[in-house]
This record gives structure tokens, C-alpha cells and sequence, in this order.
């Protein structure tokens, strides 16, 4: 079946997280429903309503946050005097757990898209007992491989817009790591240095979007660029903030006994080193299933319809 029809929340709210944090929280569906939640992109991008379709209203209690810094908790990444410092993987994973106590839920179904997954994938290593399944897309792991990738290796596929992208940071620092290089520009006093490595950022990840039409709306709004390239280089240039290099796939025996279904468009670049693969069979019990002529995006048709089969399939238990 396709997406469900459009739901608006029963709840919402704003949790105190520490650190002058608040985090935005929303629940839909049936409140006496099975408890899953939603773990949006980035990292930085923040939820939207559409996260609520892939769920049967009548039989899920839909959780969904913006995680630090992005979407409606604040205070917002996009203003420059927002500590970054805490702002981390380890933070994130504190404040679901933080969210679900409050909530009182004690297991849920975790989905993740893109980042989401990275989040995802480690909260259910480091807190097995709450996690009851997996629902991941786009998938990622955090690896340094993957950084490389996106900031340099698509540059042979888009050579144009890659010599753009590098060019916008000091050629002295042209040969380093990209994502560490925007984020000092990212963190400039200046706020027109700011406002043009953000736009260079996005500019770049519109450019190697690998389905037509290569446009990203929300890039067009100078606040969420603003906060989101700041995010992912944040992330992107401190190793995710897991403490190392494929922590994640190191760890994956760690997610035995937790049901997985992993869905991935054959187009998604992070194809190219070999993630889901790598991903699947380090952990038992997950599933592949590869949709054709798909890329990054889990709206995608094809993707859309093979998530809402994964959550139909774990609605019961």
C-alpha cells in the first residue's frame, strides 16, 4: 500500500534537556498504540509532517522530534552564538532517552532516514533493551569513508560543482578535510563568510541530488542553511561525535535479537562504499531490500512504499 493519509498530532511539547536546550516533541496516531519513533535526517534537518505517513495511525503511537539545533527546539544551530558544544551524538542519545522516560514508553520501533540512521543504529547498540525494531533508509554509519565521499570522492561524477565547492574554502586548506574547513567558516565572526560557506554547502549537496529535479526548497530559506551547514560539518568533522572511525558497523553485532529492515534506493551514492552491504551482514536478523532505480530520498516511490510495508509487518508485537 502507499503512505497514509495526513494526521495531525494528539501532542506536543518542548522538553528540557539541559545545556539551555530545548527539544520539540510531537505524538500522532492511536495513544494506546504500539511506541515508535522518528529520527529525521542531517544531521540538522529537522522533522516534517510527512515522517507521520509512513505509520498506520490506527495502530502506532508516532513519536517524532527535531533533535538540538534544528526544526522548532532551540536555541536554533542557524544563530551563531548557539553553543555547538553540546550539541553531540552523545547528547542526541541522552535526549531520547530523556524523551522516552517522560513519555513513558518503555520499548519503541526506531526509524531513521539518512543521519537518522546513524542515530538510530547507535541508540540501539548502546540501549538494546529499548529498541523492539529497526526501520532505516538512506542508510549511513557514520564512517569517514562516507565523509569522504560526499566532500570529495562524488567530486569525479560532478566536477564543476565540486571545484566550486572546494574553492569556496582558503586554498591553503583545499587538500584537508572539507567538512573541517566549512565549519571554521561555518563559525566565523563574519557574518557574510557565514551566509556564503552555508550557501556554497547546500549549493553542493543540491548538486549531486542523484534524481532530477535537483532543487531542495528548503535550501532557499537563509535560517535553515544557515543552521543545517553548520550541523553536518559540526558532525561530518569530528568522526559524528562516536569516538572514532566505523564505530557503528564495528559494533553491529551488538543489534542481535533486534529485528532490522534496511531500504535502499540502488542510485543512493552511499552505495559507493558499500554500507548496506557491509551493514547487513554484520548484523543478524536485518534484511536488505534493495529498490531500483532510486536514490537518497525516502519519499521516493518504491522507498515510501517498502517503509510503510516494514512498519505494517512490526505494527504487531
Amino acid at each position: 500500500m502507499g503512505l497514509y493519509p495526513e494526521i495531525e498530532p494528539y501532542d506536543h511539547g518542548m522538553l528540557e534537556v539541559g545545556d539551555g536546550n530545548r527539544v520539540y516533541w510531537e505524538v500522532c496516531g492511536n495513544p494506546l498504540g504500539k511506541p515508535a519513533v522518528v529520527l529525521h535526517g542531517g544531521p540538522g534537518s529537522g522533522c516534517t509532517p510527512f515522517f507521520r505517513r509512513y505509520f498506520d495511525p490506527d495502530a502506532y503511537r508516532v513519536v517524532l522530534l527535531d533533535q538540538r539545533g534544528c526544526g522548532r527546539s532551540t536555541p536554533p544551530a542557524s544563530d551563531p552564538r548557539t553553543d555547538m558544544s553540546v550539541n553531540t551524538t552523545g547528547h542526541l542519545l541522552a535526549d531520547l532517552e530523556l524523551l522516552r522516560r517522560h513519555l513513558g514508553i518503555e520499548r519503541w520501533l526506531v526509524w531513521g532516514g539518512s543521519w537518522g540512521s546513524v542515530l538510530g543504529l547507535r541508540y540501539a547498540q548502546t540501549h538494546p533493551e529499548r529498541v523492539s525494531e529497526l526501520v532505516l533508509t538512506g542508510l549511513a554509519t557514520g564512517s569517514r569513508a562516507e565523509v569522504e565521499l560526499l566532500t570529495r570522492g562524488l567530486g569525479q561524477i560532478f566536477p564543476a560543482a565540486w571545484e566550486a565547492f572546494r574553492d569556496r574554502v582558503p586554498e591553503r586548506e583545499r587538500d584537508g578535510d572539507l567538512a573541517a574547513a566549512y565549519n571554521r567558516l561555518l563559525e566565523s565572526p563574519d557574518a557574510e563568510v557565514r551566509a556564503a560557506a552555508a550557501r556554497a554547502w547546500t549549493d553542493w549537496e543540491t548538486a549531486f541530488a542523484s534524481q532530477a529535479p535537483r532543487s531542495v526548497p528548503r535550501y532557499e530559506d537563509e535560517a535553515f542553511r544557515a543552521g543545517f551547514a553548520r550541523t553536518v560539518t559540526h558532525y561530518f568533522a569530528h568522526d559524528h561525535w562516536l569516538g572514532g572511525d566505523e564505530v557503528v558497523l564495528r559494533d553491529a553485532g551488538a543489534l542481535a535479537g533486534i529485528p532490522g529492515t534496511l531500504v535502499q534506493g540502488t542510485l543512493d551514492f552511499g552505495n559507493l562504499v558499500g554500507i548496506p552491504w557491509r551493514l547487513q551482514s554484520a548484523w543478524p536478523g536485518s534484511e536488505l531490500i534493495l529498490v531500483g532505480d532510486v536514490g537518497h530520498n525516502a519519499g521516493a516511490r518504491g522507498i515510501a512504499e517498502e517503509l510503510v510495508a516494514a512498519t505494517d509487518r512490526y505494527r504487531v508485537g
